[in-house]
C-alpha cells in the first residue's frame, strides 16, 4: 500500500512538471535584460562617511604694517594674482624718497673722496702729503662705497615692502572670511581673511587601523554622494593610527567635473575592502531572487529558456557579489524582469 502511494506521488509530480513546462511553453516570450557571470577578485567590504575638504584653505595675513585702505568681501570669487588687501602706501613712498635722497648723499660723498684720495697719493709722490693722511682719507672713502651698499640695500627693503603691501590671492577661490575692516590699523602677519580653494577637493576618510592591511594607495574606492557615483583612486595614504580612534587617514582627489555639484564640508560615503580579495564568480545585485526557502537565479540558456537556480551569496561590493551555485563564467542571468518568470519559459533578451 506504501509503495503504491509512493508511485502514485511520483507521477503526479511528473504530470505537473510535464504540465508546468507546456505551460511555459505555451506562454509568449517575456522581455529580459540580462548580465554576464562573472569570474574575478572580489572582497568583503563596508561603507564609511567621509568629508569633502579643500586642498587649500588658508590664511591671508598682511605682509606690512599700515593702515587697510580696502579689501574683499567675503563670498567674493576671485582669480589667482588678484588684489585681495590694499594698505595706504603713502608711509613707505616717503620713506623710499629719503632713503633714495640718502643714497644720492653717499653718492655725492664716494666722489669727493675718491678725488681726494687722488690728490694725495700725487703730493705723496713728492713727500707734500704724509701717509697717514693718505692712509686716513682711503679709509674714509672706502667706508663710503660701504654706505652706499647699505643705502642701496636698505633702497631694495623698503622697495620689497611696497611690493607686498597690496596682498594677492595666491590661486583661485572664494572669499570665506574678513577678520578686519578698512581703516583698521595693522601689523605684519595679522590675519586679515580666509580664502577657500573651490576648484580642488579632496575626500579625507578615517578608516580603522585593522583595516590597513586591505588600503593601499592607488588603490579605486567608491565614492558616492548626492545621487552621483565615482572611483577615484586614494592619493595619499597616513599610516599613523590616532590614539583614541584608532584610525587611520586616507586621502582621495576628486574629478573637477564635481567641484560644482560637492562642496567643501559635505559627507559622502565611500566603500571600504575590509578582506583580502579572493578570485570568485560573481553576479549583479539585480539578478538575485530572494524568497522564504532560499536565494536564486534566473539563468538565460543559448535558447532563451529559462533555468531557475538556487545560490549562496557572500561576500559583495556595491554593485557585484560573490555566489556559489551551478553557474560558470559566462553564463547569462536576467537582473530585469526574472520575477514572473517560470522554469523552461521562453523569454526575449533586450
Amino acid at each position: 500500500m506504501f509503495q503504491m502511494k509512493k508511485i502514485i506521488n511520483a507521477v503526479l509530480s511528473a504530470s505537473l512538471l510535464l504540465a508546468s513546462n507546456a505551460f511555459a511553453a505555451d506562454q509568449p516570450p517575456k522581455p529580459v535584460k540580462v548580465d554576464q557571470v562573472k569570474q574575478m577578485n572580489l572582497s568583503a567590504t563596508t561603507d564609511l562617511m567621509a568629508t569633502v575638504h579643500s586642498r587649500s584653505h588658508i590664511q591671508v595675513t598682511a605682509g606690512v604694517n599700515g593702515r587697510i585702505d580696502w579689501l574683499a568681501e567675503p563670498g567674493s570669487l576671485v582669480h589667482q594674482g588678484d588684489v585681495l588687501v590694499k594698505i595706504d602706501l603713502l608711509p613707505l613712498k616717503l620713506m623710499q624718497l629719503e632713503q633714495q635722497a640718502q643714497l644720492k648723499r653717499a653718492q655725492i660723498n664716494v666722489r669727493y673722496l675718491k678725488n681726494e684720495v687722488q690728490r694725495l697719493q700725487k703730493l705723496r709722490q713728492s713727500n707734500s702729503a704724509s701717509q697717514f693722511q693718505l692712509d686716513q682719507t682711503q679709509s674714509q672713502y672706502d667706508l663710503a662705497n660701504t654706505d652706499i651698499e647699505i643705502a642701496d640695500l636698505k633702497l631694495k627693503q623698503i622697495e620689497d615692502q611696497i611690493q607686498r603691501a597690496n596682498v594677492t590671492a595666491p590661486f583661485s577661490g572664494v572669499i570665506t572670511e574678513r577678520l578686519v575692516r578698512a581703516g583698521t590699523d595693522i601689523n605684519r602677519s595679522d590675519v586679515l581673511l580666509k580664502i577657500l580653494d573651490t576648484e580642488h577637493l579632496e575626500v579625507r576618510l578615517y578608516v580603522p587601523v585593522k583595516y590597513l592591511a586591505f588600503v593601499r594607495k592607488g588603490h579605486g574606492l567608491d565614492i558616492s554622494a548626492n545621487g552621483q557615483l565615482i572611483n577615484a583612486k586614494i592619493t595619499s595614504l597616513i599610516p599613523s593610527a590616532d590614539p583614541k580612534s584608532q584610525t587611520f587617514e586616507v586621502r582621495i582627489n576628486i574629478p573637477s567635473h564635481l567641484n560644482e555639484s560637492w562642496a567643501a564640508g559635505q559627507l559622502v560615503k565611500v566603500t571600504v575592502p575590509i578582506q583580502a580579495a579572493k578570485n570568485t564568480l560573481t553576479v549583479h545585485r539585480d539578478a538575485l531572487i530572494l524568497r522564504k526557502d532560499g536565494t536564486y537565479v534566473v539563468k538565460i540558456d543559448t535558447e532563451n529558456k529559462v533555468h531557475r537556480l538556487p545560490v549562496v551569496v557572500e561576500n559583495g561590493t556595491f554593485e557585484r557579489v560573490s555566489i556559489k551555485g551551478e553557474l560558470k563564467h559566462g553564463d547569462s542571468v536576467a537582473i530585469r524582469g526574472a520575477e514572473r518568470l517560470s522554469e523552461g519559459q521562453k523569454v526575449v533578451v533586450q
